[in-house]
């Protein structure tokens, strides 16, 4: 693949440069061992996981939570042990 370069890109339209950034990002994320995560950021994730499978009711769909941070919060924001919400 030919290389790049910031001038190459910018020349691109918008809607070329987000296909780039897409067709970028579904390449990391179909090698997703290729990114290692750190300690921490492991048992973040179990911990939310483990949240998860005790009690599913206290989740919210991903577009939900975007949606209400776009607009200044939801009304009822739920606040989990640990700091994380």
């Amino acid at each position: 693949m030919p290389r790049l370069s910031i001038e190459d890109i910018a020349e691109l339209s918008v809607a070329e440069r987000v296909q780039l950034a897409e067709d970028i990002w579904d390449s990391i994320a179909a090698n997703p061992e290729s990114l290692p995560i750190t300690e921490a950021q492991r048992l973040e994730l179990d911990r939310r996981l483990s949240m998860l499978e005790a009690d599913p009711a206290r989740t919210r769909p991903c577009l939900r939570c975007a949606a209400s941070s776009t607009r200044g919060g939801d009304p009822s924001p739920r606040v989990y042990p640990g700091g994380g919400s």
